[in-house]
C-alpha cells in the first residue's frame, strides 16, 4: 500500500493557536525525518500560517496548507457555530475525511461543536446509535483505552457493549501486538453488584468475548484502574468524566504536594539532588501532555480532540495519536468487532 497517512489538522483551533500547533507539527516531523509515509493537512489562515512557517525547516512534501476564511471560538455553542461553521478551519477539517483527502481529523478547538460537526458530517457508523469519547491513561503494565469519558451521560447495556468493541479497536489499533481486556467499572467486582443496565451489559460481554476479539475481565472497582490487570475500561459518560477529572485532579495534588516538599528546606533540596532522576521519571509518567488526544469512536471516521488548553508538546503526542491509529487501521479493527452486528435482524 502506496497511500500516504494523512492527518488533517484544524490549525486554528484552541489557545495558542497557530503557533503551537505549528511548532508541534515542527516537532512531529523531526522525530519521524526518516519516515515518508505521511502527509500533514493543516487547515486555517494560509497567509498566516505560511508566515510562522518561513523560518522553520520543515519538509514542504509532507505539509500541505488548505485556507480556509473563518475559526469557530470556544464560546460558540454548538447551534450559533453550526449556523456559522462551513467556512471554519474545523468544518472543513473535518470534511475532508469525507471528500477522501484525509484519514483522520485532529482539532483542539471548541469540544461541543466538534462533536456536533463531525457527527453531523461523518454520520454514525451501522447499527452504533451513539458516539463515545475515549482517552488514554496510564496503568502499572502500560496503558489503558477509557470510554466514555462525557459524550454520553445515560448509556443503555448495548451502548456499553458497542463502547467495548470500539475500545478494544482502539486499543488493538494503537497497540497491534497486545490482546485488548475489558472491564466494566463498577462499584464492586462481585456478579451480583450493580445496575441492572451493568448486569445485562456483562452477560452480552461475557458472550462476545468469546469470539476472541477482546477478553472480557468483569468488572473493575474504579481504585483497580491503573493496575493493568484490563486495558479496557467501559463505562458511561457521567461517570467517566467523574473517573477523569478525579484521577486528574489526584495527579496534579501529588506532583504539586511533592514539588512542594521537596523545595522547602535546605536538606529536602539537598535530596532531590540525589533522587533527581527517580523524580524525573516518575514525573514524566504522570506528564498530561503525554495522554493528550480524545477520541470520538463510532462514527465513519476517526476524529481526536486534543485539550485546548494543551501546549506544542501535548498537541505532538495528539498528532502521533493520530498517525498511530491511521496505522494500525482502527477502522478496520472496529468493523471486525463489530461484524456480528451485521448478522443480527433488523
Amino acid at each position: 500500500m502506496n497511500k500516504k497517512i494523512t492527518i488533517a489538522i484544524d490549525a486554528m483551533g484552541g489557545e495558542n493557536s497557530p503557533d503551537k500547533i505549528l511548532k508541534a507539527v515542527s516537532l512531529f516531523n523531526k522525530k519521524n525525518i526518516s519516515k515518508d509515509d505521511y502527509v500533514l493537512n493543516l487547515f486555517g489562515d494560509e497567509k498566516l500560517i505560511k508566515s510562522k512557517l518561513n523560518d522553520d525547516k520543515i519538509s514542504n512534501n509532507k505539509i500541505i496548507i488548505t485556507h480556509t476564511e473563518s475559526v469557530i471560538s470556544d464560546e460558540d455553542s454548538p447551534l450559533t457555530a453550526i449556523k456559522n461553521s462551513k467556512n471554519t478551519s474545523m468544518w472543513n477539517c473535518i470534511q475532508s475525511q469525507i471528500n477522501g483527502n484525509s484519514d483522520i481529523s485532529l482539532s483542539a478547538g471548541n469540544t461541543g461543536v466538534l462533536l456536533v460537526i463531525s457527527r453531523m458530517i461523518l454520520k454514525m457508523m451501522n447499527k452504533v446509535n451513539k458516539p463515545a469519547l475515549a482517552g488514554l491513561w496510564p496503568n502499572e503494565k502500560g496503558m489503558n483505552v477509557v470510554l466514555d469519558l462525557g459524550a454520553n451521560i445515560e448509556c443503555s447495556e448495548n451502548n456499553l457493549v458497542d463502547f467495548a468493541e470500539l475500545g478494544s479497536a482502539l486499543y488493538k489499533s494503537i497497540f497491534p501486538e497486545d490482546k485488548p481486556i475489558v472491564s466494566l467499572l463498577n462499584i464492586g467486582s462481585e456478579e451480583i453488584k450493580g445496575t441492572e443496565i451493568l448486569k445485562n451489559a456483562f452477560k452480552k460481554l461475557s458472550s462476545l468475548s468469546s469470539e476472541n476479539n477482546f477478553k472480557f475481565n468483569g468488572y473493575i472497582e474504579g481504585n483497580k484502574i491503573m493496575s493493568g490487570d484490563s486495558n479496557v475500561i467501559v463505562t458511561d459518560g457521567f461517570t467517566g468524566n467523574i473517573a477523569l477529572k478525579t484521577a486528574e485532579g489526584t495527579a496534579k495534588f501529588i506532583t504539586d504536594n511533592l514539588k512542594k516538599s521537596l523545595t522547602e528546606n535546605f536538606l529536602s533540596k539537598l535530596s532531590l539532588i540525589f533522587s533527581y532522576f527517580s523524580l524525573s521519571k516518575f514525573k514524566k509518567k504522570l506528564d498530561p501532555r503525554k495522554y493528550n488526544g480524545a477520541i470520538f469512536l463510532g462514527l465513519n471516521g476517526p476524529v481526536v480532540k486534543s485539550h485546548g488548553g494543551t501546549d506544542y508538546i501535548g498537541f505532538y503526542h495528539s498528532i502521533d495519536l493520530c498517525y498511530k491509529i491511521v496505522k494500525g487501521n482502527l477502522m478496520l479493527q472496529i468493523k471486525k468487532n463489530l461484524n456480528h452486528l451485521n448478522n443480527e435482524s433488523e
